[in-house]
């Protein structure tokens, strides 16, 4: 198999290529032409997706950005804020649809222009739901052909469309080359599921089945994330991935933040925003985040936030805030390696985290579990770092 790219990473960047020993290969490209960054977030996206839908049992589908996932979810129903806060049609989606809805609608801002995968086949409810959305690309393991037919039609026929031979495996060791030099190392195989969240060390132990759900999609969202990273997910889904930090408290600052602004999207107050008429989604996007931090706005930014809706709303204080927040049950936080201190967990509780999940083995444990004690947490140690790089 040898596809030539239009460029690598940057224009630049020339030649670029795909390249296999298989031949066919196990990636067919049925519409446009991805570049290199494409097909490294299709293929993340891909494993993420497959490993979701071998632990779950659901659909599975992964929303990725700079290869890292926006958003990762299973096939769950959506409740009726949740659809009005991601501005969703009121039409009935089929499963592997709504994991799609889901996932993307996890970090809206990031997922714009974003690369999606499924796990299962592309039908024409998903391919409907899609037409309106600005993204680039979609890999899945089959297509309807009436959902090809709609897909072609996203950005003037550009927007890629890739299948993948849902049977490949690749080889277990994998290489890559640095600076002229090859490293290599085995794939990492780690499976991911219920048998590993057994190690409970807090007081409280008991995970209902939803949550455990919940912490195995984090997980295995985290194994496909740029470390350092932590997730935060709730429903079955991610609300947010704090990726590519150098230090641990500031991806769970960034993934906490994240979460915060998903449940916020959801306040009474954010839904009876009256938007201009003639604003995009992406526009109105735009706005509901200004008003989420608006606290935080210069002068300059309050009124352009405020030119973009029909009337002035009162803000959110913190206290509302808070309350709001501390209303959601079953919020989970998993990490990619262990917590050196207490402050991701002190972090994690203003967001009303309530099960969390990490590696364990820091000189610190003691003082992160009384910490989790202290707010009531679930804490599991897995054994398993979940770095990548």
């Amino acid at each position: 198999m040898h596809l030539e790219l239009k460029y690598g990473c940057n224009p630049h960047q020339k030649p670029a290529r795909l390249l296999s020993e298989l031949d066919p290969g196990p990636l067919q490209v049925i519409n446009g032409a991805p570049g290199y960054i494409n097909l490294l977030d299709a293929l993340a996206g891909w494993q993420l997706v497959r490993e979701l839908r071998a632990a779950t049992g659901l659909p599975g589908a992964a929303s990725f950005k700079h290869v890292s996932p926006a958003g990762a979810a299973v096939a769950r129903p959506l409740t009726e804020a949740f659809r009005r806060s991601q501005m969703l049609p009121a039409d009935d989606l089929s499963p592997v649809a709504l994991a799609c809805a889901r996932a993307r609608g996890a970090d809206r801002m990031s997922s714009f222009g974003d690369a999606i995968a499924v796990s299962d086949k592309v039908d024409v409810s998903l391919a409907r739901l899609l037409k309106r959305e600005v993204s680039d690309l979609i890999i899945a393991p089959d297509y309807e052909p009436e959902a090809i037919d709609i897909l072609r039609t996203k950005k003037k026929g550009g927007f890629h469309i890739l299948q993948i031979d849902p049977g490949y495996e690749p080889p277990a060791l994998e290489s890559r080359d640095v600076f002229g030099l090859t490293l290599q190392q085995q794939r990492n195989t780690a499976r991911i599921d219920a048998g590993l969240f057994e190690r409970r060390v807090t007081t409280r132990k008991d995970i209902p089945a939803g949550a455990l759900e919940t912490l195995i999609v984090a997980t295995i969202a985290l194994k496909y994330t740029q470390s350092n990273s932590v997730c935060v997910a709730y429903d079955g889904q991610v609300i947010g991935m704090g990726a590519g930090q150098q230090s641990r408290v500031h991806c769970t600052r960034l993934a906490c933040d994240k979460a915060d602004k998903w449940f916020l999207q959801q306040h009474p107050r954010v839904l009876a925003l009256r938007h201009k008429e003639g604003r995009t989604r992406p526009e109105m996007t735009n706005t509901i985040d200004q008003y989420l931090l608006w606290d935080q706005l210069s002068p300059p930014e309050v009124a352009a936030m405020l030119d973009g809706l029909q009337e002035t709303p009162e803000p959110l204080s913190r206290q509302e805030r808070a309350e709001w927040l501390a209303q959601f049950e079953g919020v989970c936080l998993s990490s990619d390696a262990f917590f050196p201190f207490r402050d991701s967990i002190d972090r994690a509780s203003r967001t009303h985290v309530q099960y969390v999940a990490h590696p364990g083995g820091a000189l610190r444990d003691d003082d992160i579990t009384a910490a989790a004690e202290q707010y009531g947490m679930v804490m599991v140690h897995t054994g398993l770092r979940c770095f990548l790089h």
